[in-house]
């Protein structure tokens, strides 16, 4: 009986889910070779081909798709063992990742930052800025700032806060185009929008703010830059009113309006939570995000 290399069932699995060497590759950090030795190794151990090319993409095999199953058990397998070595550890040195979206990894989280490094130097704190959810149970981070409650059961979730998020522009555009006064006005204005515009156009009308997707003729999945172009006079976009605080020479427009709400929820998963340092960080975060949500602001 073959003995089962977990890199090459590893790379077996990342390959299945990708669909390309490459992008499986750049999942695990390997080079492409590498990882097509791995697959090509335990294809010629287990005597079977797992894989077709179609196109530009690697289609299963019937036996690849009886065996990949198998393979992901095992991946999930390892991530479990590292997910309990990392919440058995005491030790309050070491690394805890920190996943935000790109406005609170950028305007609320350094303050934040500022003030865990002061209760535990020792620490290393990685802050991974993106809008996508990582996924806490592959270890892609430690804690995770979200606008949504996660259903994961594997997971803790704690409501730190809610804000609201309100249209706002600088005072250069006001003087310039001056002030919308309903928002049939602001329609006509220059609009700034999140993409997917069409999903985030929904989100306006259930808010009770009508505007066609069409209105938006700037738009940017990244709210760092959105934001930035308004304070540059470009136009008027919905930010955060905790952000927009901190922001000189910014003004809300259609202040009337009742914005929309977005909670902070701050999650991590349950065996990491037992981690002492995991365990500080998300204790800091929770006490530091609610009391600032209750000034009004992050400084």
């Amino acid at each position: 009986m073959h003995q089962m290399d977990w890199n090459q069932a590893r790379a077996f699995s990342a390959t299945a889910a990708s669909g390309s060497l490459s992008a499986a590759a750049r999942k695990l950090g390997l080079t492409q070779p590498t990882l097509s030795r791995q697959v090509a190794a335990l294809e010629a151990a287990l005597g079977v081909a797992l894989f077709e090319r179609i196109g530009k993409r690697l289609e299963l095999t019937q036996a690849g798709m009886s065996l990949v199953e198998h393979a992901r058990a095992m991946s999930m397998a390892a991530d479990a063992m590292a997910l309990a070595a990392a919440g058995s550890s005491q030790d309050i040195a070491g690394r805890v990742t920190i996943t935000a979206t790109d406005a609170v990894s950028a305007y609320v989280l350094p303050g934040l930052v500022k003030q865990i490094r002061e209760k535990a130097p020792q620490i290393t704190l990685v802050v991974v800025a993106t809008d996508s959810i990582s996924d806490l149970r592959k270890r892609e981070a430690d804690i995770a700032i979200r606008h949504v409650r996660p259903t994961e059961p594997e997971l803790i979730a704690k409501l730190v806060g809610e804000m609201t998020a309100h249209f706002y522009a600088a005072e250069s555009w006001i003087a310039k185009n001056g002030m919308p006064r309903s928002v049939a006005e602001l329609c006509e204005a220059e609009l700034l929008g999140f993409a997917p515009v069409d999903q985030y156009s929904e989100h306006l009308s259930a808010a009770g703010i009508p505007i066609p997707a069409d209105r938006f003729r700037i738009v940017s999945g990244n709210s760092v830059v959105l934001w930035e172009m308004v304070q540059h006079g470009i136009g008027i976009c919905m930010m955060l009113e905790e952000i927009a605080a901190q922001m000189p020479n910014v003004v809300r427009v259609l202040p009337e309006l009742p914005g929309t709400r977005v909670p902070v929820w701050l999650v991590s998963h349950r065996e990491l939570h037992t981690s002492r340092r995991v365990r500080l960080v998300f204790d800091v975060l929770a006490d530091a995000i609610s009391r600032n949500i209750k000034d009004g602001g992050f400084k």
